[in-house]
C-alpha cells in the first residue's frame, strides 16, 4: 500500500474548528455587546488584516496573545470604540484553547500512522503559536507564508509541503477551512483534499464537489 501523508492548514482549521476567524471575531463582539454593525466590523476587520500584511507588527516572538491582541487593537482603534479590547480578547483567547486541545487529540492520533506537514499564512510567528498550544513537534515540517515567500492560494506553497514529505502529491490529503485558499490551490498540486466547513465570512454558497470529502469536524478523519 502506498505511503500517505497530511498537509494541514492551521488559522481557521486547527484553531477555530472551521470558523473563518472574521465570523470568530464578530461573535465575540457580539457576546461583549461591542456598539459597532456588522458591516462597520467587517471594514475594520480587512483595514486590520491589510495593516498587518503591510506592516511588520507581528514579530517573530510574538505569541498568538499578543497576535490577537493586536489584531483586536487595530480594529477598535478604526472603530473608534474603547474599553472592550481585553474582554474579547480574553474570549477568544480562551475559546482558540479549546480549539486547538481538541485538534492536538486529532493530531496526535494520526501522527502515529502517518507524516504531517502544516501548512500556513502566517506572519513569522507559527513556531511561537504552536508551542504555546502544545502543538510543537507534531508536524514533520512548517512551512509558513511570511517565510517562504509564497502565500495561498498559489499552489506552490501546497507543493512545498508535499515536497517536505517527501510523497507523490496523489499521497497527500491536505485539510483546510477555505475552498478557495486551501481546496483549490492543492488539487491543483495534485493533493487528495478535505473540507473542514464551518462558517464561511459571507452566506454565500460554495461548491462543495470541490472538495475529495467534506467533514464538519476534525475528529471525523480518524473515525
Amino acid at each position: 500500500m502506498e505511503k500517505q501523508g497530511y498537509i494541514f492548514d492551521y488559522g481557521g482549521t486547527l484553531d477555530t474548528g472551521g470558523c473563518h476567524w472574521g465570523k470568530v471575531l464578530w461573535h465575540a463582539y457580539q457576546r461583549h455587546h461591542v456598539p459597532v454593525s456588522e458591516g462597520q466590523f467587517r471594514e475594520a476587520y480587512v483595514y486590520a488584516e491589510r495593516t498587518l500584511g503591510k506592516n511588520p507588527i507581528i514579530q517573530p516572538d510574538f505569541t498568538f496573545r499578543q497576535t490577537l491582541e493586536a489584531k483586536v487593537r487595530i480594529e477598535m482603534q478604526w472603530l473608534g470604540v474603547e474599553g472592550y479590547q481585553e474582554a474579547v480578547v480574553n474570549d477568544l483567547y480562551e475559546l482558540t484553547r479549546g480549539e486547538t486541545r481538541k485538534s492536538r487529540e486529532v493530531l496526535l492520533n494520526l501522527k502515529r500512522r502517518y507524516p504531517m506537514v502544516l501548512v500556513s499564512n502566517f506572519y513569522g510567528n507559527i513556531g511561537v503559536v504552536l508551542q504555546e498550544f502544545g502543538l510543537d513537534g507534531i508536524f514533520l515540517h512548517v512551512i509558513e507564508s511570511a517565510v517562504v515567500g509564497v502565500r495561498k492560494p498559489n499552489p506552490r506553497i501546497f507543493t512545498l509541503g508535499v515536497e517536505a514529505l517527501g510523497l507523490p502529491s496523489s499521497a497527500v490529503t491536505v485539510v483546510g477551512d477555505s475552498i478557495d485558499k486551501d481546496i483549490v490551490p492543492a488539487r491543483q498540486a495534485g493533493c487528495r483534499t478535505v473540507w473542514l466547513e464551518g462558517e464561511g465570512w459571507t452566506d454565500e454558497q460554495v461548491d462543495r464537489s470541490q472538495a475529495d470529502r467534506v467533514i464538519k469536524e476534525l475528529k471525523e478523519l480518524i473515525v
